[in-house]
């Protein structure tokens, strides 16, 4: 069974920084897309980063390029999303979730899609206060 936990969450003040860490077990970690998502009060869900298992190549929203750095250790089995420069439009609820190997091509056309992820955390919350 997949298993996603986020941590890392809290409040802080615009400008500060927190980091985010999504524990993962259940499948083979290291062949994963990892995404980090982020839902707004009355806002769609946002794609913000994504970091590919076997490469470790990554994707930004452009709303969090530049602030924000996606990183993993497949030896932890964690995606962490270093937060930094926060602001109040960050103030959300973030979730990391996951894309099988079979998601591959739907997974390249789309990225960001909700669609093509399977297995979904929690959530943790973020606030920025101004």
């Amino acid at each position: 069974e997949v298993q996603l936990v986020e941590s890392g969450g809290g409040l802080v003040q615009a400008g500060g920084s927190l980091r985010l860490s999504c524990a993962a077990r259940g499948f083979t970690f290291d062949d994963y897309v990892i995404g980090w998502f982020r839902q707004a009060p009355g806002k769609e869900l946002e794609g913000v980063s994504f970091i590919v298992g076997n490469d470790a190549s990554t994707l930004y929203s452009d709303s969090v390029k530049g602030r924000f750095t996606i990183s993993r250790d497949n030896a932890k089995r964690t995606v962490y999303l270093q937060m930094n420069n926060l602001q109040p439009g960050d103030t959300a609820i973030y979730y990391c979730a996951t894309s099988s190997p079979r998601m591959a091509s739907q997974w390249a056309y789309n990225p960001a899609g909700r669609e093509v992820y399977d297995s979904w955390g929690q959530g943790t919350q973020v606030t920025v206060s101004s």
